[in-house]
């Protein structure tokens, strides 16, 4: 049946508007946070429909603490020889290079990325992204949850060595062709981002291991592309609580529970240029709850089913931010 489906795609004309490669990327790191580093990083390249060209891997010193080694398996003996990310951008560049960045949960792995290009004074050359995630919702598969795992299961793709970058990625890959060619042969939108590079970096200290980068300044420091600061006032109105399956509207009062894969005031910063405004704590006036466990005892999530406020999970709130509906100013 799925070869059926597959090969009735390959015979349709592919759409025109479509990428001519992609780039499908997976990164480990040393944990979520923005002051954290890659310590291996793995690409797929492929055409335009999704059929693999090559594969690319390598470890990275992170020049700290490797962090959660039970999930990666990468300790600071293995990682102390690896080459420095400024030793291996060129060659990741040119494997990202006039192609999609196609990656699952993408923009964590486009915010790490380009943390490491800020680090290093450059740019990473990608300028769309695509998350599976999404495209699975697009098209609608019938996953239990929107892990890898279930991706892989739902197209018979056999993972081996989960959170390896190489084989998450080509795990990723083999379950993004098919996915691809669906997309094609329903006349699916395929659901592109923009990435936009980061320019400013400020360093921080933090714990190191392994060889220093030599020249310039003696090599960078963990930190963050901002300085910290207060968020402005949001300019609307609150029109009230999101109505799941609506679009969020500007002025919507936005809070956050427990942790995400994404970077928390990265997911913060995104809503504020979407217009919404950032609630500290909960309370009845609170359009939506964002949680990744809704089945926690958090305080804000005990809150939510006190008070009835709509929660979605991190995912579903990328998603929601693409399409805010806007409202006029105070």
């Amino acid at each position: 049946m799925l070869e059926d489906r597959q090969t009735a795609a390959s015979a349709a004309p592919w759409p025109a508007a479509y990428p001519r490669g992609y780039a499908v990327v997976d990164v480990e790191t040393t944990g979520l946070a923005r002051d954290d580093r890659i310590v291996s990083a793995a690409v797929y390249r492929l055409d335009a429909r999704g059929e693999v060209e090559d594969h690319w891997y390598t470890l990275v010193n992170p020049e700290r603490d490797p962090g959660p080694v039970w999930i990666h398996g990468l300790t600071s003996d293995v990682l102390e020889g690896a080459p420095l990310f400024t030793e291996i951008a060129e060659e990741f560049a040119a494997r990202l290079d006039g192609r999609v960045l196609v990656a699952h949960n993408a923009v964590f792995d486009w915010s790490m990325i380009a943390r490491e290009y800020a680090r290093a004074e450059r740019e990473a050359p990608v300028r769309q992204r695509l998350c599976t995630i999404a495209l699975s919702k697009e098209l609608r598969l019938p996953l239990a949850n929107h892990k890898l795992e279930s991706l892989a299961a739902h197209f018979g793709v056999v993972q081996q060595r989960a959170h390896h970058a190489l084989d998450d990625a080509r795990v990723l890959a083999e379950a993004f062709r098919p996915s691809l060619r669906a997309a094609a042969r329903d006349g699916v939108r395929l659901p592109l981002l923009e990435c936009r590079p980061l320019t400013e970096w400020t360093d921080r200290s933090a714990p190191r291991i392994g060889r220093q980068q030599s020249g310039g300044s003696g090599g960078h420091l963990s930190g963050s592309w901002r300085p910290s600061r207060k968020r402005p006032a949001c300019p609307y109105p609150n029109p009230g609580r999101y109505v799941p399956g609506k679009q969020l509207k500007q002025g919507m009062r936005i809070a956050f529970s427990g942790d995400t894969s994404v970077d928390r005031e990265l997911l913060e910063d995104r809503a504020v240029e979407a217009g919404l405004h950032i609630a500290t704590s909960l309370s009845r006036l609170t359009s939506l709850l964002v949680t990744n466990d809704p089945d926690s005892g958090t305080s804000k999530v005990l809150k939510a089913r006190q008070f009835g406020t709509p929660v979605v999970d991190e995912a579903a709130f990328g998603q929601l931010l693409r399409d805010v509906e806007q409202a006029s100013p105070k």
